[in-house]
C-alpha cells in the first residue's frame, strides 16, 4: 500500500471534510453536564460538556446564546444540539452548537443546592451574624494557595492600596479532596493565635469541581464560627459558593477582595487634606468671630466706663420701684373702695337697722323665732327683741284672723 505523506494542515482539513460530511455529525444531540461554562466579552460561551467517563469541547456563538432562555451555569444537565467539526488550528474537534435544552442538574450542583438551603434554613446566611470589617486592618490572613495567582493579586492590590497592612500567607490547598480540611484548620488557626484583623480565603476561577473546596460544609462551618471577619474571593464574579453565602463579605475576585479589605490611601490621603483645609477654615472663622466679639465687648461702657453702668441700673430700680410703690397705693384704694361698698351693703341687710324702726323680734324659751300665732299657745313665755333692748312676756291672748279670740282659761 503506498504512503501518504500529508502536513498537519492537510491532516486537520481532511479529517474536518471526514466529519462535515458524515450526516449523523451534521444535526445531533448530545445529553450531558455542563462544566468550565465561561462567558467571553465577544458573547460567545465556551464549556465541557461530559458524562461518567467523557468529555467534548464545546463552543456556542452569540447568535445562538443570545436565544437562550436561561443562564446556563456548570453543573446542569442538559442536551446539547450543533453539529460536530474540526477547529483545523488546534486539531481538536468539538461540538458547535446551536441550542442547549435543560435536562436536569449535575450530581455535584444538586448537591450544592441542597446544602444550601440547609445551611440557609439553620441561619448560616443571616445578614444579623455578620461582622463588619476593621477601617484599618494592620494584619490580614491570605488563606489559599502559595502558588495561585489569587496571592499574587491580592498582594500586589493590597500594596498599592495600603502598605501599611502586613499579609500573612497561610498556603492550603484548595482543589482536591485534601482541600477542605486544610482551609478549615488555617481559618481555626487564625483564630486561636489571633494571627490578623481579618482572613481573605479563596482561589481563581475554574470549574465547579475545581470550586469544589469552598462547597464544603466543613469549611462554611469554620467561616461562620470564625471570630475574626471572613471575605470570600472564590473564582470570577459568575462563580458562587457556600463560602460566599456563608462569609462576612463576599468579593467578586481576589483582587475585589483586596480591594474590600483596606483603603485606598490616595483616598486616605484626600481626605485628610479635605479635613484639613476645613479645620483651618473653621479655625480661621472661629478666631475671627472671638476677634469681633472681643471688639464688641471692648465698645461697652459697662467694660469703659463701669460707674456709669452702675448709673444706669440705679435709674432703672428708681423707676421699678416708683412702679412698684404707683401700683401698691392702686390696689390699696381698690380694695378699701369694695370693702366700703360690701359694708353698706352688709349694714343695708342688717335686722338691726328693721328694729330701729320700731320693730321687734319674738322668740319662743328655746330662741326659735316665732313667725306664726299657730307656733304658740296661750300662756307660752316669749322675749321681745327690740332696737335697745328685749322684753320677757307671757301670752293672755291670742287673736286670730276674722276677729276671733283666744283667751287665757
Amino acid at each position: 500500500m503506498e504512503q501518504t505523506t500529508l502536513t498537519v494542515s492537510e491532516l486537520n482539513a481532511r479529517i474536518k471534510g471526514l466529519l462535515d460530511s458524515d450526516p449523523v455529525l451534521e444535526q445531533l444531540a448530545v445529553v450531558g453536564e455542563l462544566s468550565n461554562y465561561k462567558i467571553y466579552p465577544s458573547g460567545h460561551h465556551y464549556f465541557t460538556l461530559k458524562d461518567a467517563e467523557s468529555s467534548l469541547r464545546c463552543v456556542m456563538f452569540r447568535s445562538s446564546a443570545s436565544k437562550l432562555r436561561f443562564r446556563p451555569e456548570s453543573g446542569m444537565g442538559v442536551t446539547a444540539v450543533g453539529r460536530v467539526s474540526v477547529f483545523p488550528r488546534d486539531g481538536a474537534y468539538q461540538l458547535y452548537c446551536t441550542n442547549l435544552i435543560p435536562t436536569g442538574m449535575g450530581d455535584l450542583y444538586v448537591a450544592y443546592e441542597q446544602l444550601k438551603a440547609r445551611l440557609a434554613q439553620e441561619g448560616l446566611f443571616a445578614p444579623e451574624h455578620k461582622k463588619p470589617l476593621p477601617q484599618f486592618p494592620a494584619r490580614i490572613a491570605v488563606i489559599t494557595s502559595s502558588a495561585g495567582a489569587a496571592v499574587r493579586d491580592i498582594i500586589r492590590v493590597l500594596g498599592k492600596r495600603w502598605p501599611e497592612s502586613k499579609v500573612v500567607l497561610l498556603p492550603v490547598r484548595v482543589q482536591g479532596a485534601e482541600a477542605p480540611a486544610e482551609i478549615v484548620g488555617a481559618i481555626r488557626y487564625a483564630n486561636r493565635y489571633q494571627v490578623a484583623d481579618l482572613i481573605i480565603t479563596g482561589r481563581g476561577g475554574g470549574s465547579i469541581e475545581d470550586l469544589w473546596a469552598f462547597n464544603d460544609e466543613r469549611v462554611a462551618r469554620a467561616i461562620y464560627e470564625s471570630r475574626l471577619p471572613v471575605i470570600s474571593a472564590v473564582g470570577h464574579e459568575p462563580d458562587v459558593t457556600i463560602s460566599d453565602f456563608v462569609a462576612d463579605v463576599r468579593a467578586a475576585t481576589p483582587s475585589n477582595a483586596a480591594e474590600l479589605a483596606v483603603p485606598d490611601q490616595t483616598d486616605v490621603r484626600d481626605a485628610l487634606a479635605g479635613y484639613e483645609i476645613r479645620l483651618s477654615q473653621a479655625m480661621r472663622k472661629h478666631l475671627t468671630d472671638r476677634r469681633a466679639r472681643l471688639d464688641e465687648l471692648s465698645g461697652r461702657k459697662v467694660l469703659t466706663s463701669p460707674t456709669a453702668y452702675l448709673d444706669g441700673k440705679r435709674v432703672e430700680l428708681d423707676y421699678l420701684r416708683s412702679r412698684l410703690i404707683g401700683a401698691g397705693d392702686g390696689y390699696l384704694a381698690a380694695h378699701k373702695q369694695m370693702f366700703a361698698r360690701t359694708t353698706a351693703a352688709l349694714d343695708a341687710m342688717s335686722p338691726l337697722k328693721v328694729l330701729a324702726r320700731g320693730y321687734s323680734v319674738a322668740t319662743a324659751a328655746d330662741g326659735a323665732i316665732i313667725k306664726s300665732t299657730g307656733s304658740v299657745s296661750v300662756g307660752d313665755a316669749l322675749r321681745l327683741r327690740l332696737a335697745d333692748g328685749a322684753l320677757r312676756c307671757r301670752v293672755e291672748e291670742k287673736e286670730e284672723p276674722h276677729g276671733r279670740k283666744e283667751a287665757v282659761l
